[in-house]
């Protein structure tokens, strides 16, 4: 997930990308730009896993990437892509499987079988509904070094308590810092001092 200092995740990719609720500063990550982070992904990408997403990603992504090849493309075509959605939508992009009904069993089911990881990319709605019912088993944050303000958030109301525990950091030449961590069970509180 590409998210901003202050926990903005919309639009990461383009100006078009998500203008709702009048954001206007789509394309943030574009000047933070790293040939580091294309290594990175490429590494990421190179295990099994299949693509959760939600509607509006989903629509993006289905305009853009079956018509392309390469490094990225390629394992995103190949993936089985599970598409959430309030409302039964064409899943045309090939391997695309529409998750419309009782939506938190269903994932629930899914992450059960014996199939690969689940990556969700963008899809702000989506890991909303992951979050409030502690369906995130990890989170991969990209940290970009600004603060916007306004637009989605990667936390929003409704997040359950949990404990994470950090796997692996790394910061980039560009300032972006990648953490990884896995959910670690519930959050413990203290007293400092």
């Amino acid at each position: 997930m590409m998210v901003t200092l202050d926990g903005v995740m919309q639009a990461p990719g383009g100006p078009e990308e998500d203008t709702s609720g009048d954001f206007t500063y789509g394309g943030w990550t574009a000047p933070y730009a790293d040939e580091s982070f294309g290594e990175i992904l490429n590494k990421e990408l190179s295990v099994p896993f299949d693509l959760l997403l939600g509607r509006k990603t989903y629509e993006i992504w289905n305009a853009y990437w079956p018509k392309q090849a390469g490094p990225i493309a390629d394992p995103f075509n190949k993936a089985k892509k599970y598409v959430v959605s309030d409302e039964i939508i064409d899943v045309p992009w090939k391997e695309s499987i529409l998750i419309h009904d009782d939506v938190v069993n269903t994932i629930k089911e899914l992450k059960a079988e014996d199939g690969p990881v689940f990556h969700v990319w963008g899809s702000s709605v989506l890991i909303q509904t992951l979050l409030q019912n502690d369906l995130v088993d990890e989170l991969r944050l990209r940290i970009y070094p600004i603060t916007l303000g306004t637009g989605k958030r990667l936390f929003g109301e409704g997040t359950i308590p949990a404990a994470f525990t950090l796997t692996d950091s790394q910061a980039l030449p560009s300032g972006v810092i990648l953490a990884n961590y896995k959910r670690s069970g519930e959050v413990i509180t203290g007293s400092v001092g």
